[in-house]
């Protein structure tokens, strides 16, 4: 059974990352959701407080590398945490509860959080030892999505091609989170298209390497404080060992070592959705009682006003997405297999920030519509949320073969 109370040591972070949220995130919200691709220079100051503190130990405010350490580092679990979860090191959790906190601030400036990219999440997933010393500290975007496919990842069309020492990059991604201000791409590429997605890989990739070009920004409906590049690779060439994991095409493993990735990011995406539902509802819930509607635990729902009742409803499918959450990164911390878990949580989240950010937006009335609030951003912001690291419709046909034992030649 999971102890759903947070250790002392995930506590001190999130409330860290809720400082960060309340004080530098929420003020800056609408600047930058007004001045999209433009740097928002505040976030230097924090990316330089948590590297400060990452390094010497005070705080894993970060979780970039889901508590890897490379071979010789100190490990050990914090006693707490291990006391009350089970955890094994407590990396996932930590990311997660920080994602929330920081996404009640702001969605998109979490995602310009300077060395907390999604590629960092894949570099953790499935890098050696080896690797992880020496990327463990990169700024990593990762790039998987291309002009010829969505949710489809076993369609990457991108080649690596081995040439002595060196892999060959070409193609295209496009939709790549903080793809022109990143330091490193973590780039999804198929190293043999005859086998299928077994040959899939995952390259670390400097941005400056030459022959890639970012080729263009994306304007967008919400999260404009991130950016959002379209990349090519022509002729680009990195080292022999930028490739992430085993280098061996296992036809019968398939693509699972780059597919773990999701194992880690989906639940990280779904406490943002969950962060981003929590400020809607909080929000609401000042508006509704300035209107003079309360909302009374005490009794049932069909006694109260229609916008009670769909508050606390609301609210009881904010807390569902939240337990999932919680419980998929419980599990990656405890080296459980979480595929299934990652894409309800996923599912579930996704679905419950659009359907209550737009609800919001929609009960409190012109005051919602308008930007007098954030609610309109949030419901604007919301929507990625359910699309990116793999959409609703995705989700809940990844959750129905686990559940069901078919694979995807026989449930597509």
């Amino acid at each position: 059974m999971i102890n759903l109370e947070l250790p002392r040591k995930l506590r001190a972070s999130a409330n860290q990352a809720h400082q960060v949220a309340a004080e530098i995130f929420r003020p800056a919200s609408r600047k930058y959701d007004l001045a999209e691709h433009e740097y928002p220079v505040e976030l230097d100051t924090m990316a330089a407080m948590i590297e400060g503190l990452s390094d010497s130990g005070t705080q894993d405010v970060s979780g970039a590398t889901g508590g890897r350490k490379a071979k010789g580092g100190d490990a050990k679990p914090d006693a707490h945490a291990t006391e009350l979860r089970g955890n094994t090191n407590g990396g996932n959790m930590s990311a997660l509860m920080n994602a929330l906190e920081t996404c009640w601030g702001d969605a998109g400036l979490m995602l310009s959080i300077p060395y907390q990219g999604l590629g960092n999440a894949a570099i953790a997933a499935v890098a050696t030892d080896e690797q992880l010393e020496r990327f463990g500290k990169v700024w990593a975007a990762m790039a998987i999505t291309e002009p010829s496919f969505g949710s489809d990842s076993a369609a990457v069309s991108t080649t690596a091609t081995l040439d002595g020492d060196e892999w060959v990059l070409n193609g295209t991604k496009i939709f790549v989170t903080a793809g022109s201000r990143a330091t490193h791409i973590v780039v999804w590429a198929t190293v043999d298209k005859s086998l299928g997605r077994a040959a899939i890989k995952s390259f670390v990739v400097p941005r400056d390497a030459k022959g890639l070009t970012v080729s263009r920004l994306e304007h967008k409906l919400g999260i404009k404080a991130s950016d959002t590049a379209e990349i090519r690779f022509e002729d680009c060439r990195i080292p022999k060992d930028n490739i992430l994991g085993s280098p061996e095409v296992n036809v019968e493993k398939g693509f699972a070592g780059v597919m773990q990735t999701f194992d880690n990011t989906r639940p990280l995406v779904a406490a943002m959705a969950v962060g981003v539902g929590r400020a809607a509802l909080e929000e609401l819930r000042k508006v509704l009682s300035e209107a003079g509607i309360e909302i009374d635990y005490d009794k049932p729902a069909n006694n109260q006003s229609a916008a009670a009742a769909e508050f606390l409803r609301m609210e009881a499918d904010f807390e569902s997405a939240y337990l999932l959450s919680l419980r998929a990164a419980w599990m990656a911390d405890n080296k459980k297999p979480n595929s299934l878990e990652a894409s309800m949580s996923k599912a579930k989240a996704g679905r419950m920030g659009t359907d209550v950010t737009l609800k919001a937006v929609e009960l409190a009335g012109a005051t919602g519509y308008s930007q007098r609030t954030l609610l309109e951003k949030w419901g604007r912001d919301s929507k990625i949320l359910d699309i990116f690291e793999g959409t609703q419709q995705i989700q809940q046909l990844i959750v129905a073969r686990r559940i069901l034992n078919l694979g995807s030649d026989k449930l597509k």
